[in-house]
């Protein structure tokens, strides 16, 4: 049943190799990529919600805004790779319609967290929140066919 299964899907008669046993095994099924999806997804709105409730907090809350509304965004985006997969992905990402908006994307990304950890500055770590706002949005946009 396997060989005439292999055969009418296109693949070769011959015995799969160990590395086609591999990728078939590691291999994720349509639903566990969707449960996969929400769950990232759920994660990166739970981090931004808490970021903005962490806004409020005395003398640290800017900074921790800044980390959770980063570590947000970043799961929101991570959660997309469960239903492309990583490796399409990443070629999307850098197709050259979506080129700088996924570079301007990854480096408000970047100098969020450097402004909130290296350089210790609130005020500059705000700004690229709000950057990093417009560039996702850009970012995502850029995925509609003429919505540019």
């Amino acid at each position: 049943m396997d060989k005439l299964k292999r055969v009418l899907s296109g693949r070769d008669a011959e015995e799969p190799s160990g590395l086609a046993e591999v990728v078939d095994a590691t291999s994720l099924g349509w639903g566990t990529r969707v449960k996969g999806f929400i769950a990232c997804f759920a994660i990166g709105c739970l981090c931004s919600l808490l970021g903005s409730c962490l806004l409020w907090v005395p003398k640290k809350g800017l900074i921790l805004f800044a980390v959770f509304y980063t570590l947000g965004n970043i799961a929101s985006i991570g959660s997309t790779l469960f239903l492309m997969g990583p490796m399409k992905q990443l070629k999307r990402m850098f197709e050259p319609t979506r080129l700088i908006a996924t570079i301007v994307m990854l480096l408000c990304l970047t100098l969020t967290l450097c402004s909130a950890f290296w350089w210790r500055k609130e005020g500059l770590a705000l700004l690229f929140c709000i950057l990093q706002f417009f560039a996702l949005a850009w970012y995502s946009i850029s995925f509609i066919p003429f919505a540019r």
